[in-house]
């Protein structure tokens, strides 16, 4: 017969849980150890890099700042999954949103949006499903049986896991700005998205304009 733990131990859990969820998702500066993924996409002068975990309180914390920024610039946002040991349903979102990523960028990107807006009320694979669920209903998308039958996107998420240990990653979220043949550092880490995502951008466009063109690349960021 299966045994279920009190109310007062589960509450207790969830808070251990979320304390631990705090801690390990806390931005602190690293050392990078190789930088070969941090660089801006193909055509790009200046990007945002982002190393997330679906689950990490801190990541939805940043993720509204992270978003509003990519729109105002126009720069590319390149998210990379990182997943925190204990999370019980990262691994699982990580899923879905490349599952819908197959369907259209935007719908991805809008899962993992829509996730971090509702972290919250997430307390377990069985719940998460339920949104998910939801998610894809209100997209009039049908979810399959199999999200992932061959394991190819659990595949690229061990590769995005691999890219950030190669690159010194320790919590989430852990967020770069980086450019591309600037005259300034190829990548900076974001510590405080609040307080410093925006200057660190206008700086990476500054230092990556065409001669002449610094303000009038500021200008037309609205800043």
């Amino acid at each position: 017969m299966l045994s279920f733990p009190s109310r007062a131990s589960l509450f207790l859990s969830i808070a251990l849980a979320a304390l631990v969820g705090q801690v390990a998702c806390a931005q602190s500066p690293i050392q990078v150890l190789d930088a070969s993924g941090l660089r801006p996409p193909v055509g790009a002068r200046v990007a945002i890099v982002e190393f997330d975990d679906l689950q990490c309180p801190a990541c939805a914390a940043a993720n509204p700042a992270l978003k509003a920024a990519a729109a105002q610039y126009k720069i590319p946002w390149v998210r990379h999954d990182f997943l925190i040991p204990g999370h019980n349903w990262s691994r699982n979102a990580a899923i879905y949103a490349r599952w819908f990523d197959s369907k259209s960028k935007s719908i991805g990107d809008d899962y993992r949006d829509q996730v971090f807006a509702n972290q919250r009320s997430i307390y377990n694979p069985d719940s998460l499903t339920k949104f998910t669920q939801q998610f894809a209903q209100s997209h009039s998308i049908a979810l399959p049986f199999a999200i992932d039958p061959q394991g190819k996107l659990a595949n690229d998420i061990s590769a995005d896991i691999a890219l950030a240990q190669r690159t010194g990653i320790k919590s989430t979220p852990t967020i770069f700005i980086v450019e591309a043949n600037g005259k300034g550092a190829p990548f900076t880490q974001v510590l405080n998205a609040d307080k410093q995502l925006y200057t660190i951008i206008d700086q990476a466009i500054a230092d990556t304009a065409p001669a002449g063109k610094s303000a009038v690349a500021k200008k037309a960021a609205g800043r």
